[in-house]
């Protein structure tokens, strides 16, 4: 299985970015997708999930209203639009997929994207 994060980059304060996280390999077809996010000297947070049917989306409250999780099932393809970009959002950007466990905790989910870097500007 693998999982290839896209889309990261560098953009000032309130702009937006469109991540996108391909999956191929041994997956199945249900199969729960998330973002990840860390900072420099940070643990890994969650930031946004979503049921492999679309009946479930759950953001961190710190994107809530800014960031949208998204998925192409055909395309095995999850996406995650963020608007409103703070500094604070400057992270890198993981994708992970299969889940066991709860939704906010990264050891849940069985695997990871490689990382896309997002910075933004003040």
């Amino acid at each position: 299985v693998q999982l290839q994060a896209s889309g990261g980059g560098l953009v000032q304060a309130g702009g937006s970015l469109r991540l996108s996280c391909a999956a191929s390999g041994r997956l199945g077809s249900r199969y729960d997708m998330a973002w990840f996010r860390q900072a420099p000297g940070k643990e890994r947070e969650f930031v946004a999930f979503f049921t492999w049917n679309g009946g479930s989306t759950y953001y961190a409250d710190s994107v809530k209203g800014r960031f949208t999780i998204s998925r192409d099932n055909v395309k095995n393809t999850v996406y995650l639009q963020m608007n409103s970009l703070k500094p604070e959002d400057t992270a890198v950007y993981y994708c992970a997929a299969e889940r066991s466990g709860s939704v906010y905790y990264p050891e849940s989910y069985h695997y990871w994207g490689q990382g896309t870097q997002v910075t933004v500007s003040s």
